[in-house]
């Protein structure tokens, strides 16, 4: 009599979720012997789409828990009410979730409710402060609390893991699939003359801009903006080109502040294979995102966070990516140091990217199956 597949359901809700989890997805879904599913709850419904339909992935459960500004209260609710009846339905043998969104918290605790074992991707990351980033440093500890195996993308990650009593058995150091995804969509074709960088001249130097955490909202977001008015300024012939994420928190304040700088352009949230194009052709990333900070060193791109602590300190051990808070004058003394100095910028873009090598699904996978022989 033939075993049975081992049956894994992959949770995710957001568009940074969806592109590391998209590697993970396809290596189940191509390996014999398990039954893949995925479970989405559209908690980011359009950018969710986009990535799905980039890695040809149909989910099997679509919850679609997207609503207008609401809140996390709210968000978790709906997880809890709409993913309880999945779990019923699915019975996994394994829960997989990706990093440390209020998908991820609720689903992890949703799955140790069912008594269903929890493999956490991109486990281990921490900044010590429960207050930044929030509230994705507690989302992820709680997901590390339940937990049956974690996915550490590095050995920093791994360490925290075991300072708080993780058996070293349950924690593996795969890399992260960010980077397998970055590769998979960076060899794909794409016209950025006729995207976003319509019109911008092939010799133009560009800052990529991301900027939305919420621990940003308010004085140091319009820190953040007027640093980039300096910016600009300074530098009246490069582009700054910001993704405006659309929350009103956002949205309205940027193009207040920002709308009538003529070397500035808000454009619309981008979709994941413009957006790694845009990352390769940018000459440095301001950001306060975290997937950033692993993904354009890899693209040989460097990056300056603009966050007060950062959940990833490989990049700045290693040089790829540089603290520099959201106050106005320093962001603009470190990104003019890398407008001005050819030897600063080179010295970043050829570090070494401590995240991985392009493999971490092909260890993920084999580490579920290898837990269920």
């Amino acid at each position: 009599m033939a075993a049975k597949p081992l049956r894994v359901l992959s949770i995710f809700g957001t568009r940074p979720e969806a592109v590391k989890m998209a590697p993970v997805v396809k290596r189940l879904a191509a390996t014999p012997g398990v039954r893949a599913q995925v479970c989405v709850t559209a908690q980011h419904r359009q950018m969710l789409d986009q990535v799905l339909d980039l890695f040809a992935i149909e989910p099997d459960y679509d919850l679609d828990l997207m609503r207008h500004d609401q809140s996390l209260a709210q968000l978790t609710a709906a997880v809890f009410r709409e993913l309880d009846p999945v779990l019923e339905a699915a019975r996994p043998h394994w829960v997989l979730i990706q990093g440390d969104t209020t998908t991820v918290m609720a689903a992890a605790l949703l799955a140790y409710y069912h008594r269903i074992r929890v493999g956490h991707v991109e486990a281990g990351l921490r900044t010590g402060d429960k207050w930044q980033p929030f509230p994705e440093e507690i989302n992820r500890r709680v997901a590390g609390a339940v937990a049956d195996l974690h996915f550490a993308p590095t050995e920093w990650a791994r360490g925290n893991l075991l300072r708080e009593g993780v058996p070293g058995e349950r924690v593996r150091v795969t890399g992260n699939p960010v980077i397998d995804a970055l590769q998979m969509v960076v060899r794909r074709p794409y016209d950025l003359s006729a995207g976003p960088l319509k019109g911008v001249d092939p010799q133009q130097r560009v800052i990529l801009i991301t900027a939305h955490r919420r621990e940003n909202f308010g004085r140091p977001l319009e820190n953040i903006f007027r640093a980039l008015r300096a910016l600009a300024e300074r530098y009246p012939e490069a582009v700054l080109v910001y993704p405006v994420h659309l929350n009103p928190n956002v949205h309205g304040p940027a193009h207040r502040l920002l709308g009538e700088v003529p070397n500035i352009r808000l454009i619309a949230p981008l979709d994941y294979l413009p957006m790694v194009h845009l990352m390769a052709r940018a000459h440095l990333v301001l950001t306060d995102s975290g997937g950033l900070q692993e993904e354009a060193p890899a693209l040989g791109t460097p990056v300056l966070v603009m966050r007060e602590v950062t959940e990833r300190p490989e990049a700045i051990e290693a040089g790829t990516a540089r603290l520099v808070g959201t106050d106005s004058e320093r962001i603009v003394a470190e990104a003019s140091k890398l407008m001005d100095d050819p030897q600063e910028h080179a010295r970043m873009a050829r570090a070494v990217n401590p995240f991985g090598d392009g493999h971490a699904a092909e260890r993920i996978v084999a580490a579920l199956l290898e837990a269920d022989a």
